[in-house]
């Protein structure tokens, strides 16, 4: 039994080592951002959540030809909205065509005309309605139902926070969310859908309840848990100065369960065998 004791310590000192990776598996930006600290990923996903079922304010931007359009202007059908930035080479991009195949999927399933797509542009002044405009034209957006839409610099931040998105700048140009914010007909935010690379019912299927009159609900808890994993899991590439898929917190969670779980059956083993000796003694 002393052995067992003084392997149970042995595997209490050992256990943060195990869960510090964890803790630290947040950084998703360049490990020369001293001057620059990344986004606070816990904090983001907070104020995303905080703002399911919030109906967007009144805000003005500008369409690819330069002409204003009321965020008001989409009410009537469902909208999908995304933030992006122009001068973004790896993960808006990405985003953004895996965000196309699913609204072309969706054009077919719950046909055309039937919800509306906003993508916007919030490093201003970069993301001018010309460069929205070069941006759709070079990934081969052309979908009726789709705007690109530039907001002046001065209500970028009331625009975020409406929709609970938060970004923050490094050298290698902005930290934020991937986010796919759903809104009802009535402009109130009812879902917000997390990561790089969409599957088709992750817009569909809360897509087709709106489009029904059911109302959409907030997903559970393990469901918030696997969206915070599939972004935790997308880390920046400082040799590549791209984002990608990081399989070390899935392999640590389970490495660490692992090893709970054996260690719990070697002391089970050792209190009977203790238990074993006691009684052989007695006899």
């Amino acid at each position: 039994m002393a052995r067992a004791s003084r392997l149970l310590w042995q595997a209490c000192l050992a256990l943060p080592c195990l869960l510090w990776p964890l803790q630290s598996a947040h950084a998703a930006v360049p490990a020369d951002t001293a001057t620059a600290p990344g986004l606070d990923h816990a904090l983001a996903i907070q104020a995303s959540q905080a703002a399911i079922g919030r109906t967007v304010g009144e805000h003005i931007l500008r369409n690819r030809d330069g002409r204003p359009v009321a965020l008001s202007s989409l009410r009537g059908k469902p909208a999908l909205v995304s933030f992006i930035y122009t001068g973004c080479f790896q993960v808006c991009p990405t985003t953004t065509r895996s965000l196309q195949e699913s609204v072309q999927g969706l054009l077919k399933s719950v046909g055309a005309n039937q919800f509306n797509v906003v993508s916007i542009g919030f490093n201003q002044p970069a993301d001018s309605p010309q460069a929205l405009k070069d941006f759709a034209r070079k990934y081969g957006i052309d979908q009726p139902n789709w705007d690109f839409l530039s907001p002046p610099a001065a209500t970028v931040a009331a625009l975020a926070q409406d929709f609970g998105f938060m970004y923050q700048a490094t050298p290698a140009g902005f930290d934020h969310v991937l986010q796919i914010s759903i809104l009802d007909a009535e402009g109130r935010i009812v879902r917000q859908v997390y990561g790089e690379s969409l599957s088709p019912a992750d817009l569909g299927e809360p897509l087709k309840m709106l489009l029904a009159g059911q109302p959409v609900q907030t997903p559970g808890l393990l469901d918030q848990l696997a969206d915070r994993v599939r972004i935790l899991c997308t880390v920046y590439d400082a040799r590549t100065g791209s984002y990608r898929v990081d399989y070390t917190l899935p392999l640590q969670i389970a490495g660490g369960a692992t090893f709970f779980v054996l260690m719990v059956g070697f002391f089970i083993n050792e209190w009977r065998s203790s238990r074993k000796a006691a009684r052989r003694r007695r006899a």
